[in-house]
């Protein structure tokens, strides 16, 4: 009866902190509880655990998977979730208001109110104390070093796949229109126009495009090409340690002029500007076109879009691109250095060392194997089946995407265990993905501290993204492009360029 009754309270709570969260901390006072009563903190004894936390899918888990993980961790979690497309807006007011909990999933680390509460000292640091628990202590020391502010790693990191981006092709259609899969930018643009003008389908219909791209000019297309024209991610540091912005590299300028040619030319999607991923996924899917460069694990979910409308789709996936052709230009950029995020503890709801302890050994467990595949695939045997080589299959889609899929954001680690998913396509982005490793391109500014940019940063890149779209579009010229950035410079880029640049030295030295 009791454990009905915990069940109902907490499911209700998920919807009643999602509704109520900018109106009180909703955190249930987490591990504050013993600590309350008086009691020696044990480090092993069951936590009651609060987590403020990102939900990206469009409805809250059931407690089926929860129930199971608060097994594993000795833990009773009590989620407070808020929507991803509200995040920012969320996370700045629940900072502002101090209406925290335990755990904070931080993944906004450039936003200028993350980054000031988290150097206000209102959350631990828990460098010192990582290295006393087996999982956390394998965080590599250049991942805590990308993920720290200043020098200090103010939360656990969400350990990402350093470099996930390529290209998906339709493999059936270069078969048909006898093309090889391309490795430079201009074997690449010589299949966007074949697929655009060369009626891969043989419907006789002009109905096709080589690329479908989105308006998102990092995890779009934009960004990937981009690496392959030898742009920096983001920001270029030299021996000197002088830093140039990624926008003022012949890269930069060259991976426009190559948008702009497909634009121009009709090899690319003409709303891409105004496109959502949704969109942009629809339309491969639906056989509207043949590139999609973005995240090479997006494959699979490609090619199972399709079933029932392009059952004949065969895809091909490609991470060694480049403008030369010479195999020591490969490159590709490192989204935020492979950081996700932070899981951070507030001083005012860990309130101290025995505490943050508790609370870090349950992250800890969170990184165990069986908590990974609870998270990634779910229950063995209701959501998933799992073969003697450890390849994972769902077997119930739809209760794994109401029960399970929820959860996935939350891993503070998204690689590196036994159990992996035994589809061919997810297999291949996974191996092409830990070769990507090899080739990435880090962002040198990533964990530096400038305190123009996080006042005026995101503001000023709107001046650069919109002179880049203008200048993809034909709306504006070489000399009008140069202008916006003499624009940024004098608004505060010239700051950020110098402030970053004092901040570099000061790590070096």
């Amino acid at each position: 009866m009791k454990k009905v009754a915990r069940k109902a309270r907490k499911t209700g709570a998920l919807l009643l902190c999602t509704t109520i969260l900018l109106l009180s901390a909703c955190s249930g006072g987490g591990s504050s509880n013993q600590a309350a009563s008086g009691e020696p903190y044990d480090e092993n004894s069951k936590a009651n655990i609060s987590w403020l936390n990102i939900l990206h899918t469009a409805s809250p888990p059931t407690d089926t998977i929860l129930n199971k993980i608060e097994e594993k961790t000795n833990a009773d979690i009590q989620f407070s979730w808020i929507p991803d497309a509200s995040k920012e807006e969320r996370i700045n007011t629940s900072l502002a208001s101090d209406s925290l909990a335990d755990i904070v999933t931080l993944t906004l680390l450039d936003n200028s109110s993350v980054r000031n509460s988290l150097k206000s000292g209102l959350f631990w640091d828990v460098e010192p104390y990582l290295n006393d628990y087996p999982n956390l202590a394998k965080i590599s020391e250049d991942t805590r070093r990308s993920a720290s502010i200043s020098g200090t790693l103010y939360g656990v990191p969400f350990q990402k796949d350093l470099a996930r981006n390529g290209i998906t092709i339709r493999k059936d259609w270069l078969d048909k229109l006898g093309l090889e899969t391309p490795h430079t930018t201009a074997e690449l643009m010589e299949v966007a126009r074949a697929f655009t003008e060369d009626d891969p389908d043989g419907n006789g219909k002009d109905d096709t495009t080589g690329f479908v791209d989105r308006s998102d000019l990092i995890y779009g297309a934009f960004k990937t090409l981009s690496s392959y024209f030898g742009t920096p991610n983001i920001w270029e540091v030299d021996a000197d340690g002088k830093m140039t912005p990624e926008f003022m590299t012949q890269g930069y300028v060259d991976t426009m002029d190559y948008m702009k040619e497909l634009y121009q030319k009709g090899y690319i999607n003409q709303d891409f500007a105004v496109t959502a991923k949704t969109d942009q996924q629809q339309k491969f899917a639906q056989g509207r076109a043949g590139i999609y460069v973005g995240a090479i694990f997006d494959s699979k979910n490609l090619l199972n879009m399709a079933k029932g409308i392009q059952d004949d789709m065969e895809l091909v996936l490609v991470n060694d691109i480049t403008s030369t052709g010479n195999e020591a230009d490969r490159a590709i950029w490192a989204a935020n250095n492979g950081i996700g995020g932070l899981l951070s503890f507030p001083r005012s709801e860990v309130k101290d060392e025995a505490e943050l302890k508790r609370v870090l050994k349950f992250v800890n467990d969170l990184l165990d194997e069986d908590v990974y595949a609870l998270m990634t695939y779910g229950i063995e045997g209701t959501h998933y089946t799992v073969d003697d080589q450890d390849a994972a299959t769902i077997t119930d889609t739809d209760l794994w995407q109401q029960e399970v899929q929820p959860f996935s954001a939350s891993r503070p680690k998204e690689s590196g265990f036994k159990i992996h998913d035994a589809d061919p396509l997810k297999k291949e982005s996974d191996k092409l993905i830990a070769d990507n490793a090899n080739y990435a391109v880090l962002n040198p500014a990533y964990s530096l501290e400038s305190e123009t940019y996080n006042t005026q940063g995101s503001e000023l890149q709107k001046t650069i993204t919109d002179a880049t779209y203008k200048y993809i579009l034909g709306e504006l010229d070489r000399a009008g492009f140069d202008a916006a950035v003499e624009s940024w410079k004098k608004s505060g880029g010239d700051a950020i360029i110098a402030e970053y640049e004092a901040a570099y030295k000061e790590v070096q030295s």
